[in-house]
């Protein structure tokens, strides 16, 4: 029977190299996302002054006028600000009819130069960031922390290889230059059923995976393989991890989406980090060899990221009335 109890990975011994340290964590990883889908990282180096300073210039941001963080409306390439019940989501499979979700965040991703290639192309997903004026150290301090988020991230595909049964190196080219998107959440006091209406409704990230900055106020809850909602505690310094849809896709269904929402009941404000990553936006997203086999067929024809996230956000995000073809992560 599934776990019904998220899982707590020490990163530790793997960062540092010890030997057998890449095989044991591995294991854990591979039962975490066979069995519940989500799972804690302790001992994973980011530090924990860098991740309360970019909690902070979060805070700084959701606090100016709505009128300053509207005239950095989310754009189509999903950067920019997206208002207070902003989005919708359509495509759960565990909940239907919900109301626009009371979240208000700020979207980055890669900071790109203005010369790159993909920016003078006008690539779709591949736009410059565009930041707040009038908040010093704010561009700084978000750049920073998603530098290092990706660095993270560089190391632990190596524990995804491993626990799929490939070479640790199997992730290294697609995930070079990978893609990501950092969503800055600000989530207002509920009073209202649950029924009614929610920060974020339940609903499986997109992403090959998603780290969740530790948080002191909880607020998230998800679906565990029996059907039950579970919430997220509160561990000091740890992250939540998990996959979505694009990792399923890469194993072929053996790895879950796990659907999760959010409701901030805390009395106060809540604010979340969530980074979503990605590989290359290039990189071709199909089933790898040891999902498949003559019994069990791959299940998705093979993926590119741009389609995918096109027609996922066509159907999932309202944002503004005037520009529903625009959408965020």
């Amino acid at each position: 029977m599934a776990t019904e109890t998220i899982p707590v990975i020490d990163l530790g011994p793997f960062l540092a190299g010890e030997p057998g340290a890449l095989d044991r964590t591995a294991k854990e990883l591979r039962f975490a996302l066979t069995e519940i889908g989500f799972y804690f990282i302790v001992n994973h180096g980011i530090p924990a002054d860098k991740i309360q300073r970019t909690f902070d210039q979060v805070k700084r941001f959701h606090e100016q006028p709505v009128d300053r963080k509207l005239a950095l409306k989310i754009d189509l390439h999903s950067t920019g600000y997206m208002p207070m019940r902003g989005n919708t989501l359509r495509t759960s499979t565990v909940q239907a009819g919900t109301k626009p979700n009371l979240n208000e965040a700020f979207f980055v991703k890669r900071e790109m130069a203005a010369d790159h290639p993909d920016v003078l192309a006008n690539r779709r997903f591949r736009g410059r960031n565009r930041w707040p004026a009038g908040l010093p150290g704010f561009r700084e301090t978000v750049v920073d922390y998603c530098n290092t988020m990706e660095a993270l991230v560089l190391k632990m595909v190596h524990l995804y290889a491993r626990a799929l049964d490939l070479p640790a190196e199997y992730f290294d080219a697609p995930f070079r230059d990978c893609q990501y998107s950092l969503r800055m959440t600000h989530y207002p006091h509920q009073d209202g059923p649950i029924e009614d209406e929610f920060g974020l409704a339940p609903h499986t990230d997109t992403s090959f995976l998603t780290l969740l900055a530790p948080n002191d106020v909880p607020g998230l809850s998800i679906r565990t393989q029996s059907g039950k909602w579970i919430d997220a505690p509160a561990l000091p310094g740890a992250y939540v991890v998990n996959g979505g849809q694009l990792l399923q896709r890469w194993t072929n269904d053996f790895f879950l989406a796990t659907p999760h929402r959010a409701l901030n009941r805390s009395g106060g404000e809540r604010y979340a980090l969530a980074f979503f990553c990605d590989s290359n936006i290039d990189w071709p997203i199909a089933s790898v060899p040891t999902c498949v086999g003559p019994d069990r067929p791959p299940k998705y024809p093979t993926t590119w990221y741009t389609d995918y996230m096109i027609q996922y956000q066509k159907r999932t995000y309202d944002l503004l009335n005037e520009d529903n073809q625009q959408a965020a992560e």
